[in-house]
């Protein structure tokens, strides 16, 4: 049997979560780590973020039904599962009648090992040696004690993009994750090398509940890029925007 893509993918960064807020009052204030009790896979989200995954929810809602998804492939920490919920409920999507929602490990935050809730003080402070090493080798290849690098993620995304064509082909995709992981969908979907995701990468973080979407082309049988970091649902609700790191995210180079 033949396989295909996705009619359409969306990628989707989870909205605004308590992580994030700690992570940018910790860096402020100049602490060592990062203020917040939560394992990063049980930290929910914020109460903007709440707000943000319903806006999307909203957009979602208004697309024609042979745009909507039919599927939701989400990570399973709790701020993209909640994100997802959200977006399904606003959206008055039921899982399980409306679309399936499946949760996949595969779509998990990126590990940061022993950096996991250093703030950038904290790592050139505790760890400088892995500081320079990180800055020498750069973040797509460096891969600190007990975590991962890019190319790790990029390595369980492959699986996933491989079910995704198997059991998905033709249907329309949500996928709900984190930032890194919507850099190294773009990466693996668009074909890219390490210069250029990392050149999208230093042009800023993914913000929060933006979608990068991408139609299939029936002629070439490949994914065409659609939208990029659009926050267009966001602004028509009077959302704010935001774009901080991730918690346990490491400095960028």
């Amino acid at each position: 049997m033949k396989v295909t893509w996705p009619q359409i993918l969306w990628v989707a960064r989870h909205g605004q979560s308590a992580g994030n807020v700690a992570r940018d009052a910790a860096e402020a204030a100049g602490h060592v780590m990062i203020d917040i009790h939560y394992r990063d896979i049980d930290t929910p989200l914020s109460a903007l973020g709440v707000e943000q995954s319903r806006a999307l929810g909203r957009w979602f809602g208004a697309l024609p039904a042979k745009d909507r998804p039919t599927v939701i492939l989400c990570s399973p920490y709790v701020r993209a599962r909640e994100t997802a919920r959200l977006v399904a409920a606003e959206a008055g999507w039921n899982t399980g009648v409306d679309l399936r929602l499946r949760m996949d490990e595969r779509l998990r935050e990126k590990e940061f090992g022993v950096l996991d809730r250093l703030t950038v003080h904290g790592i050139q402070g505790k760890f400088p040696e892995l500081h320079s090493q990180r800055g020498h080798v750069g973040k797509f290849y460096f891969r600190p004690p007990g975590g991962e690098s890019w190319c790790d993620v990029i390595l369980r995304l492959r699986s996933l993009t491989e079910m995704m064509t198997r059991e998905h082909g033709g249907e329309r995709v949500l996928v709900v994750a984190h930032q890194v992981i919507v850099n190294c969908m773009r990466y693996l979907v668009e074909n890219l090398d390490e210069k250029q995701i990392l050149e999208i990468d230093r042009k800023g973080d993914v913000p929060n509940c933006a979608i990068t979407s991408y139609r299939h082309d029936p002629g070439t049988d490949c994914l065409e890029l659609d939208l990029v970091n659009f926050i267009s649902p966001l602004v028509q609700a009077g959302a704010p925007v935001t774009a901080a790191p991730d918690a346990q995210a490491a400095p960028k180079p």
